[in-house]
C-alpha cells in the first residue's frame, strides 16, 4: 500500500491523502468530522461518506471488501453489455438522462464503458492554511453521447457538509440533448424506525406529484405528510419519479439522515416525465427480471436521484448542477433541506414563541433575529453555541415586535432558517 498526503489533518483540518488500492487507487477527504473515499478508477464515483464511524453509502460487497480492494482486480476497468453484466460498484456517481435503449437520445446504460466503468482523471487541491480540499474528476469523452462529465467536490474545514458541482460538456462535434444525473445508493435494510425511508419536498408547482417509471416488481408505494413525501422503506424493484420536487431529497436509515439540496428550473423541461427527482427501491431476488435485461439484484439498495433540466449543447457547451449533501443524526422524519441545514421539526414562530427542530452544517454561535419587512434587526436572542452536525432544539420565547416579518435562526453567519410569525 502507498500514501501519498497532500496535507496532514491537524484539529479541524482538511486533510487529502491517495492510497492503493487492489486494482486502483483510492483518494481519501477528511475535515475530522466527516470522510469520503473517492474512486477514480471506477467511473469517478465516491464510494464512502463517514460520519461518527457510520457508512452512509451503499456499496457492493460482492465486487469490493470492507478496505475497498476489488475482490477480483480484473474486473475494475471499461466494460459493456446488457443490464445483467453491469459491475455495480456502488456510492454515488453521475449519468447522462434520459436512460434508455430505443435510440441515439437515450443513455444505453449502465453498463457503459466511459461515464460509469471508465477511468475518470483526478486533481486533488488543499489549501495550504487546511481550510478547505477540492477533488476534480474529468471523464473520458464518450462517443456515443457527446459528453464529457466533470465531477467538483468541494471539504471545508469544520463542516458536516460537502459540495458537488456536476458539468457536462458537449466533447463532440455535434448538437446533442441531455440531463444531468446524479445517483446515490444507500443502504436499504428493513425500517426500525417510522421515519426511516426517502422523504422529499415538493414545490406546489402543479406537476403530478409521483410518476411511475420502471416496475421491476412493482411501483415504490408514496406517503403524503403535509408538504413532504415519504417513501417508506418496502420490498420492491422499481422506479418512481417527482415532477414537483422542491429541489432536495433525504434518506433516513441506521448510519443517520443523508441530505441532497440541488436547484430546480421551473421554466425547463425534464427527463423522464418531468422528474427532478427519481428514487429507486431493489431488494434480492431469486430470479433475473428479464424485462429489465435480466438484472438480478442481490442487496437491499435505495437509489436516491437528483436531475438537472434538458440542456440543449452545441459542441463546446456546457450543463452544470450544484448540489449540497449533509450528514447528520438520524432524527426520524425531514421536513425540509436548507443551504446550511436540514429540519426535522419545521420552525414555527407563533404566540411569541419559536420552535423546531434542525441540524446545522456548520458551528458557531446561535441566535434568533426578529426583523421586518425591510431586513432591519428588530430584536437578536443569543441561544449559545451549536456543534455542526449536532440536533439544535428550539423553545425560546421571543416577544413579538411592532413591523415584525420574520423570525431567523442564525448559526456562525449560516443562517438555519426563517419563518413568519403565525397568526
Amino acid at each position: 500500500m502507498s500514501s501519498t498526503p497532500a496535507h496532514r489533518a491537524g484539529g479541524s483540518r482538511v486533510a487529502a491523502v491517495r492510497r492503493s488500492r487492489a486494482g486502483h487507487e483510492v483518494v481519501e477527504v477528511d475535515n475530522g468530522l466527516i470522510r469520503l473515499v473517492i474512486a477514480p478508477a471506477l467511473g469517478g464515483r465516491i464510494l464512502s461518506a463517514v460520519r461518527d464511524g457510520r457508512e452512509y453509502l451503499h456499496r457492493n460487497p460482492d465486487l469490493l471488501d470492507d478496505a475497498l480492494d476489488a475482490r477480483d482486480p480484473r474486473a475494475v476497468g471499461p466494460h459493456d453489455g446488457p443490464m445483467s453484466a453491469w459491475r455495480n460498484w456502488g456510492g454515488d456517481k453521475t449519468w447522462p438522462a434520459p436512460q434508455g435503449w430505443s435510440g441515439p437520445a437515450e443513455w444505453a446504460g449502465p453498463p457503459d464503458p466511459v461515464l460509469d466503468s471508465g477511468a475518470y482523471s483526478c486533481e486533488v487541491d488543499v489549501a495550504n492554511d487546511g481550510s478547505r480540499a477540492g477533488i476534480i474528476l474529468t471523464s473520458g469523452d464518450d462517443p456515443r453521447t457527446g459528453l464529457r462529465l466533470t465531477r467538483r467536490i468541494g471539504l471545508t474545514a469544520g463542516r458536516c457538509d460537502f459540495t458537488l458541482r456536476l458539468s457536462a460538456d458537449n466533447a463532440s462535434t455535434r448538437s446533442v440533448r441531455w440531463a444531468l444525473w446524479n445517483v446515490t445508493q444507500l443502504p436499504g435494510p428493513p425500517a426500525r424506525l417510522p421515519g426511516d425511508g426517502v422523504w422529499l419536498g415538493t414545490a406546489g408547482s402543479g406537476a403530478p406529484e409521483t410518476v411511475d417509471l420502471v416496475a421491476g416488481t412493482g411501483r415504490p408505494h408514496v406517503e403524503r405528510h403535509g408538504d413532504v413525501l415519504h417513501v417508506p422503506v418496502q420490498d420492491v424493484v422499481g422506479k418512481v419519479g417527482f415532477p414537483d420536487a422542491a429541489g432536495w431529497i433525504a434518506h433516513v436509515g441506521p448510519a443517520g439522515t443523508w441530505a441532497l439540496r440541488f436547484p430546480v428550473d421551473p421554466e425547463a423541461p425534464y427527463p423522464d416525465e418531468g422528474s427532478r427527482a427519481e428514487v429507486w427501491m431493489e431488494h434480492p431476488l431469486e430470479t433475473p427480471l428479464g424485462h429489465l435485461s435480466g438484472l438480478r439484484p442481490r442487496h437491499r439498495v435505495v437509489e436516491c436521484e437528483a436531475l438537472g433540466p434538458y440542456r440543449e449543447l452545441a459542441p463546446g457547451d456546457t450543463t452544470a448542477l450544484e448540489c449540497t449533501v449533509s450528514l447528520g443524526p438520524r432524527l426520524g422524519a425531514v421536513t425540509s433541506v436548507g443551504a446550511h441545514a436540514w429540519w426535522g421539526e419545521p420552525l414555527t414562530y407563533a404566540a411569541g414563541r419559536v420552535t423546531g427542530v434542525c441540524v446545522p452544517s456548520g458551528g458557531g454561535s446561535a441566535s434568533l433575529l426578529l426583523r421586518d419587512a425591510a431586513g432591519r434587526v428588530l430584536q437578536r436572542q443569543p441561544l449559545g453555541m451549536c456543534g455542526a452536525g449536532t440536533p439544535l432544539v428550539l423553545d425560546a420565547l421571543l416577544p413579538a415586535a411592532r413591523g415584525a416579518a420574520r423570525v431567523e435562526v442564525c448559526c456562525g453567519r449560516d443562517v438555519l432558517g426563517a419563518a413568519a410569525p403565525a397568526g
